[in-house]
């Protein structure tokens, strides 16, 4: 096993898959990403809400790489551990006008700094008042490159990964995601320290530590799936589908038949046992509703309900 590095100056603003790898890596090695943060640098420990009202849009969003996974072909899967997320320790939440669920209420630019506790646990929210924000990082950027040509906006979600958002994918969870170019062409950014579900992130800069294994097995990964722990409140070991589409609905519909198809072709069983088991024992989470056209629906089932040697 190698262990490479991808610095911070080695970032792109689109998905594309004509841009040249800046590493070359063996299944099974470690990568470490150096990310900086979503705004690309325009807003700083120090910044006033002008930093808002002036941010440049189209500078948004840089994803670190791509990394090129030797093996990897078309029709595979690249397996992604997510080993360690390190944040810089401070974070910033940004209201742009014209972006987020409620845009048209919040016009006005707002700013959040936050300041994170010594321990890198929390985020103050008021510190006077003792509000206070568990942190949970992961990067809010994640994906392969797009089998079709062109460059891509990295602000939505896609079923090669991106944007997705999804505050499950933390240190100790795993990715998989479908590899439609060769050597998939790993990219990550957006460093996020706490999320909600669906909402707007503390946004930091990050650095991601990654192993990368390229399966030959998972016919069935179309779009992001994950295994994670969810959480205390509801603390278990997860497996998850997810669906990327333009209408929530349809979002909804696609997480609920990737996962129908996961369990045909990973357990053998028929297409009415296995929308049954989903109705009965999965979970429906809304991970991303912010960054249009797409938006992001995860189907999540305890990984208990399965084999312990499956995956």
């Amino acid at each position: 096993m190698s262990i490479h590095s991808v610095r911070r100056h080695q970032c792109n603003l689109a998905w594309d898959n004509s841009i040249a790898p800046v590493a070359h890596v063996e299944s099974g090695d470690t990568v470490t990403f150096d990310c900086i943060d979503a705004s690309n640098g325009q807003v700083q420990r120090n910044s006033t809400v002008a930093s808002i009202s002036n941010m440049i849009f189209e500078q948004l969003d840089p994803v670190h790489g791509p990394v090129f996974i030797k093996g990897a072909l078309p029709g595979d899967t690249l397996q992604i551990d997510i080993l360690d997320v390190e944040t810089a320790g401070w974070g910033w939440t940004g209201l742009i006008p014209g972006f987020g669920l409620l845009a048209d209420e919040f016009t006005e630019p707002g700013l959040k700094i936050w300041k994170f506790t010594e321990d890198n646990k929390f985020a103050w929210f008021d510190e006077a008042k003792g509000i206070k924000v568990p942190l949970r990082p992961f990067p809010g950027e994640i994906g392969l490159a797009r089998g079709v040509p062109g460059a891509f906006s990295t602000i939505p979600p896609y079923n090669t990964g991106g944007n997705v958002d999804t505050k499950f994918l933390s240190a100790g969870s795993t990715l998989y995601l479908p590899v439609e170019v060769e050597g998939g062409l790993l990219s990550v950014g957006d460093g996020h320290a706490a999320q909600g579900d669906g909402g707007t992130a503390i946004e930091t800069p990050m650095k991601l530590t990654v192993r990368v294994t390229v399966r030959k097995d998972r016919p069935y990964t179309k779009t992001p799936h994950f295994r994670t722990v969810v959480g205390q409140e509801d603390a278990g070991d997860y497996y998850a589908t997810t669906g990327i589409e333009p209408d929530i609905r349809d979002a909804t519909r696609s997480a609920v038949h990737h996962m129908i198809e996961f369990l045909v072709q990973r357990f053998g069983i028929d297409r009415k046992e296995a929308y049954i088991l989903c109705s009965v024992a999965g979970d429906l989470r809304m991970h991303e509703v912010v960054d249009m056209p797409n938006f992001v629906v995860g189907m999540l089932l305890p990984r208990s309900l399965f084999p312990a040697d499956s995956d």
